[in-house]
């Protein structure tokens, strides 16, 4: 065989391997779709049963005025036992009320809860799916699969679903993600393929680094945390409005009551937002260090305020005032909440608005 026809064969094996990434793609959002119709069935089965009855016991009051929590039913085998949830602090301040976690997207409901056992097996089947086309992408161009916007965004959105899915592994209360969850990484993947894709194409010679693994996954996996941590953290501002509404004496409306009644208590989500942003901050902080390491490889210094660099250093500095506002009593709460979405924000300015309005150093990559 030729020289020629060697790279002939070889350029239409990258070919049909290109086009078996994108054919998966194009399959995992199928799945995506058909786990975001499971998922918004899982809500709409649990509004029409328990959660009303879950919201009447919330707002329920006694002789003495006292706000009561919802009980728990617990089915056994000679009827119902019916057992108290555990009470979970608001807020650490005095007065502090306490409020317990509601019962999850299904609302209580066993047909809802099936529901929401079919999402999450569809959640799987979509991550498995994606993942083969990043697998395949990455074969058809021979590299690590994060050389420009699309496959980031292909390689985020499928990160970002895998962590949902370990966490549910560990037995942590995080399905009522999933519906949030696959509406974001449908739009993700549906802007990666109709505007930032890219066609399978080498790197320039400055991105042939070991560090383009080290570097960019860890930025991909911070990424894919943070975006966890701030879904908890909207969340968490919504649910401590509706607590606060229902201790002053307000009646929240059918609909807040209806969603807002399966959260878990706003001090569950505050926490829960919280641990996952402190836990990948020190992740964040070795993705900025790699990062000039590669450039000192790269271009010779080690930090030159490129603009990506720039907001880099600008998203670490919003995280790292968020974690000492939780950690200074008058900044805790809502917030700090704020500081968090705003350090988010500066994420996603980063990657979309730096790579696509700016242009640096990093321009290079494409879109």
């Amino acid at each position: 065989m030729t020289l020629a026809a060697a790279t002939e064969l070889a350029t239409a094996s990258n070919e049909n391997l290109a086009n078996i990434s994108n054919t998966l793609i194009y399959s995992a959002m199928a799945v995506y779709t058909l786990a975001f119709f499971a998922y918004i069935t899982e809500w709409l089965f649990g509004s029409r049963s328990k959660v009303a009855r879950t919201a009447a016991a919330l707002t329920a009051k006694d002789g003495a005025a006292k706000t009561q929590g919802p009980a728990v039913a617990v089915k056994s085998a000679g009827g119902t036992a019916v057992l108290e949830r555990p009470k979970v602090v608001v807020r650490s301040a005095a007065g502090a009320r306490d409020v317990p976690d509601g019962p999850g997207a299904h609302g209580g409901d066993e047909k809802g809860d099936l529901y929401g056992r079919i999402a999450v097996s569809l959640s799987v089947l979509g991550f498995l799916l994606a993942l083969g086309g990043v697998i395949a992408r990455a074969a058809s161009v021979q590299r690590a699969p994060w050389g420009n916007m699309y496959e980031f965004n292909i390689t985020f959105s499928t990160v970002a679903v895998g962590v949902y899915l370990l966490l549910l592994a560990l037995k942590k209360n995080v399905r009522w993600l999933g519906l949030f969850l696959t509406t974001t990484v449908l739009l993700d993947l549906g802007l990666a393929v109709t505007v930032l894709y890219t066609a399978s194409d080498q790197l320039v010679p400055a991105l042939h680094s070991y560090w383009l693994y080290i570097h960019v996954s860890t930025a991909i996996f911070c990424g894919a945390v943070f975006y966890v941590g701030a879904v908890g953290t909207l969340l968490y501002l919504f649910k401590d409005s509706y607590e606060n509404k229902l201790a002053s004496g307000g009646k929240p409306g059918r609909f807040a009551t209806s969603v807002l009644e399966r959260l878990p208590a706003s001090a569950s989500l505050d926490k829960f937002s919280y641990r996952i942003n402190a836990a990948v901050f020190p992740l964040w902080t070795f993705t900025i260090i790699a990062g000039a390491i590669w450039a000192e490889s790269a271009w010779g210094r080690y930090w030159g305020w490129d603009p990506k660099e720039t907001w880099s250093f600008i998203t670490w500095v919003a995280y790292a005032c968020y974690l000492h506002a939780r950690s200074t009593a008058g900044w805790k709460g809502r917030k700090a909440a704020y500081i968090a979405l705003i350090a988010f924000g500066c994420w996603l300015f980063n990657y979309y608005g730096v790579n696509i309005f700016v242009s640096g150093k990093h321009s290079y990559s494409g879109v």
